[in-house]
């Protein structure tokens, strides 16, 4: 009876060791005496019991993790960079589950030489940049270390899904330069554009000032005309209306130089009420107010002359 028991307890043992369940998102490696054998896929599956062993159970999902380091510029200015590595196994073929069970001894060698990968190509990227260009060159920098990181990844049996860098900063003392220089580049721009500024207003208000004396100046000319051509005919009437005033009293057998004397005593009466206090000086002698008839007289006989 007790060697049944034993011998339904092995049973039992052997048939248990014989099951093994593989969680979904990995694979487990089978090895024989040490030597690779075969992969086992997500769910329950069955191996000899002492022969066939998990070697490894790796996980086929997207791993990530974060790291921080430094490079130097070609200017020599320290740059830090926060970095986020996404990478995960290439693919589930017997090829790239090997390379990726036996290439390292754990996963804390294979982060460690994926890190340092990563950093060095960074660096070397970075060494040949300056440090006012850095900042502009996030998408570079990805791109070249995924250029060369992706063969040596392959060859581990991982690829390179994303790096994102999402820190990159400087020195205290750099950035402090940095920040004199950006202040001051935006004083100058700020100077430039006031510049221009003053330049659009004063041309503008040159133009106007230009287009306001050429309006005024035609303005001027317009009325001057005007005013011209109300005086000849202010005269053309005067004219007119002496040489009927003259006509008449010749008909009537009257002097004509009395027209003269009206006009003239007439402008005498509008320098006085119309003078506003100022002084006038006429030449009231019978000798001038003779030759102020005269020349009227001579005026009138031009204008005559001109009808």
């Amino acid at each position: 009876m007790p060697v049944i028991i034993t011998f339904l307890s092995l049973a039992l043992l052997l048939i248990f060791l014989s099951f093994v369940t593989v969680q979904q998102g990995t694979v487990a490696v089978i090895t024989v005496f040490g030597k690779y054998k075969r992969i086992l896929t997500p769910g329950l599956s069955m191996k000899i019991p002492f022969i066939e062993k998990v070697y490894k159970k790796i996980s086929i999902q997207n791993r990530s993790v974060e790291l921080g380091f430094q490079a130097v510029t070609i200017d020599q200015a320290n740059v830090n960079f926060t970095a986020m590595l996404l990478y995960a196994v290439i693919n589930q073929n017997e090829e790239s589950i090997k390379n990726v069970a036996f290439k390292f001894v754990d996963d804390k060698n294979l982060m460690q030489a994926l890190v340092r990968s990563i950093e060095g190509s960074v660096r070397a990227f970075v060494a040949t940049k300056k440090q006012s260009e850095v900042l502009s060159l996030r998408r570079d920098i990805v791109e070249a270390v995924k250029e060369q990181l992706d063969v040596m990844l392959e060859e581990w049996g991982y690829h390179l899904i994303d790096l994102q860098l999402n820190d990159i900063t400087f020195d205290e003392e750099v950035m402090r330069s940095m920040a004199k220089v950006v202040a001051s580049n935006n004083l100058k721009a700020a100077a430039e554009n006031e510049g221009q500024a003053l330049l659009i207003t004063r041309t503008k208000a040159a133009e106007a000032e230009g287009n306001f004396i050429k309006i005024s100046a035609t303005a001027e000319k317009e009325a001057a005309q005007m005013r011209g051509q109300g005086i000849a005919l202010f005269r053309e009437e005067v004219a007119r209306g002496m040489a009927e005033a003259a006509k008449q009293m010749k008909e009537s057998n009257l002097d004509t130089s009395l027209i003269l004397f009206s006009m003239w005593t007439e402008a005498v009466k509008n320098f006085a009420e119309q003078g506003n206090g100022n002084i006038i000086f006429l030449d009231g002698s019978v000798e001038g107010m003779d030759k102020t008839m005269k020349q009227m007289l001579a005026l009138s006989t031009r204008e005559n002359a001109k009808k």
